[in-house]
């Protein structure tokens, strides 16, 4: 059965715009999920994290096999445009947050961990789609870091936040207790194409333009290029050094 909302002022619309923002996602512990691609396969793979799915037409989902538990919600065009940030016109997935804990930095790592403080969405975005791709064993997210529910890191991580152990870290003064190895990418550090990868590490990457604090106690790395451009984009550079160490354990 449909559940039709025309009106901006309906309260259930208005919880939804607020699921734009990171402070509405903490505070009712839901998030949005859109994309041609991620929605149909979060359906398929992880059914029970979503409870609404929000159409702008009935038959945009005649023929899915919709779970029973997740209600259609028909939404007026400008109610369903404001919520299609992206605007992919198509289905939007309404979600329960999971609980994300608290990281143990005194414990020593496993695998390779990435402590990261990246506070544009979409950067955080991709760095978590790399993360997956090159097989991180978990996510560290400092207090500066955006929310890896909020629309836009969704949109480009595809999906790859429901496969990470994602975990808070607190502030930067946390990382003077962390047990390590701790590493950082950096403009003046070693050469991190013969960099010999430790099976245990924790790769610790900061805001953009900005870069990892002098203070943080950790080995810089360097990743040699042609000193055409003066710095990689933060994200790029995770990559780079996530692929290493994923190539070296091959």
């Amino acid at each position: 059965m449909f559940h039709y909302i025309d009106s901006p002022q309906n309260p259930q619309f208005k919880s939804w715009s607020g699921l734009l923002e990171s402070r509405g996602i903490r505070k009712q512990g839901q998030f949005l999920l859109a994309g041609l691609k991620t929605v149909p396969e979060a359906l398929t793979r992880w059914p029970l994290h979503f409870t609404r799915i929000l159409i702008r037409h009935p038959e945009w989902i005649t023929d899915w096999p919709l779970p029973e538990h997740i209600q259609p919600v028909v939404l007026a065009g400008p109610l369903f445009r404001e919520l299609d940030v992206s605007g992919t016109d198509y289905p939007i997935l309404v979600g329960t947050l999971p609980p994300i804990a608290q990281a143990d930095l005194s414990a020593p790592p496993k695998g390779l961990e990435l402590v990261c403080a990246l506070g544009d969405p979409a950067n955080l975005g991709a760095l978590l789609r790399s993360a997956a791709a090159f097989g991180a064993s978990k996510v560290i997210l400092l207090e500066e870091a955006a929310h890896p529910f909020h629309p836009k890191c969704l949109r480009a991580a595809s999906n790859a936040v429901f496969t990470l152990d994602i975990v808070r870290g607190g502030r930067w003064a946390a990382l003077d207790q962390a047990e390590g190895p701790l590493l950082a990418l950096d403009a003046g550090g070693d050469d991190l194409a013969t960099f010999p990868w430790p099976e245990d590490a924790r790769l610790i990457l900061g805001e953009e333009g900005q870069g990892v604090p002098p203070q943080v106690p950790a080995q810089r790395l360097t990743i040699g290029n042609t000193g055409n451009v003066e710095s990689l984009n933060a994200t790029v550079a995770a990559s780079i050094a996530l692929f290493t160490y994923y190539a070296g354990g091959q």
